[in-house]
């Protein structure tokens, strides 16, 4: 479809193949994402290519909304769950810049009602959790890159998880209630000892408010959103932005897709009013063109058109690993992310260790 020459402030190239993309890789791109609408397995998406702060490619293809065939456009609002995670350790890195906190600072320091944890050692012959106090509190280091030993209650994969589940904590009704209720529940591990993907962001989406004493949307929009001049990313949709917003969709029983009322089980978000849980872990809506300045401020390690948000040594110890070659080996069966010495995780993002041990084409 046409496009305009701009996307989210930034100048599109009038060909791919001057910021060094291949134009037929490319077609290949739109041609796969055409054939996923075409095959039902998808509404609608779209995808932008960047490079050297330009977009070298963006395209967008099927609907926005089955049931009113709008189209999927450049400004289109989409749930971007945990593409969240990335904006909230900016927060955090924020505020350890101003010295507020440390990478090794016990949780406790800010949310004292952590303080008498347990990890599961196993389950008895009743499936009950046989449990221990943890020997430490988990550090902002280890909930900041998943090793702290939350379960995230989305997958049913461990007895952690299900209690996470049962528990209704990403359902509590605001964010100190979610810490009191993640307080009773086991880690499932000792902190430090091993990976897993977690209810970790949304501890740290507590800490922020804690640490910055602002509401979690408020200090989002004040030092990243306003900032950034990302105009259409928050937590809610205002009534006259609605008829952007993109429907969520899953297959039905008989295999087409139908609107999603549930996600992992919890209703769907309702993005039309402001929410009680922000949740930093999968909170926020937002467009191709918000997210693309927020990433491109990270490549440029942390400065956008003038704007600092952080220094760009904030931006590389943000980008370096801080899981242990010892915990990357041991085996960690479902665990989401098939994590290897080829992976690791930093400060709040996946990173590759080692390009040429994955199946990955460079390009």
């Amino acid at each position: 479809m046409a496009m305009s020459d701009r996307l989210g402030g930034f100048d599109i190239a009038p060909s791919p193949a001057e910021l060094g993309f291949d134009p037929a890789g490319i077609d290949r791109l739109r041609a796969y994402m055409a054939d996923m609408v075409e095959a039902g397995r998808i509404a609608g998406g779209a995808f932008v290519l960047m490079r050297h702060g330009q977009v070298a490619a963006l395209d967008c293809v099927g609907e926005a909304s089955l049931e009113t065939h709008g189209p999927i456009l450049p400004d289109t609002l989409y749930r971007i769950y945990s593409m969240t995670k990335p904006v909230t350790a900016v927060a955090m890195m924020q505020l350890y810049e101003q010295g507020l906190w440390a990478l090794d600072d016990p949780v406790t320091r800010f949310l004292p009602q952590l303080a008498n944890l347990t990890v599961c050692t196993g389950v008895d012959l009743e499936g009950e959790m046989i449990t221990e106090p943890v020997s430490r509190p988990p550090t902002i280091r280890e909930i900041m890159s998943h090793t702290a030993g939350f379960g995230y209650g989305l997958f049913d994969q461990h007895p952690v998880d299900r209690a996470v589940y049962g528990r209704a904590v990403l359902q509590a009704p605001d964010l100190p209630t979610m810490m009191d209720r993640l307080a009773d529940i086991p880690l499932m591990f000792e902190p430090g000892t091993e990976w897993s993907y977690s209810v970790s962001s949304d501890v740290l989406g507590r800490l922020v408010e804690v640490i910055s004493g602002q509401s979690l949307p408020d200090y989002f929009r004040d030092h990243i959103f306003v900032p950034l001049d990302m105009v259409d990313t928050g937590f809610h949709v205002p009534p006259e932005k609605l008829d952007r917003l993109a429907d969520i969709y899953a297959a039905g029983p008989d295999g087409r897709l139908e609107v999603a009322r549930t996600l992992f089980g919890f209703p769907v978000i309702d993005f039309s009013r402001p929410p009680s849980l922000p949740l930093g872990g999968g909170g926020l809506v937002s467009t191709a063109g918000d997210y693309a300045r927020f990433c491109q401020m990270i490549l440029n390690r942390g400065e956008l058109n003038g704007v600092r948000l952080l220094k760009d040594k904030t931006v590389d110890l943000l980008a370096t690993n801080q899981i242990p070659n010892a915990v990357l080996a041991k085996p960690n069966p479902a665990r989401l992310l098939p994590f290897s010495p080829a992976f690791g995780f930093t400060l709040g993002f996946s990173v590759m260790l080692d390009p040429a041990a994955i199946s990955a084409v460079e390009g």
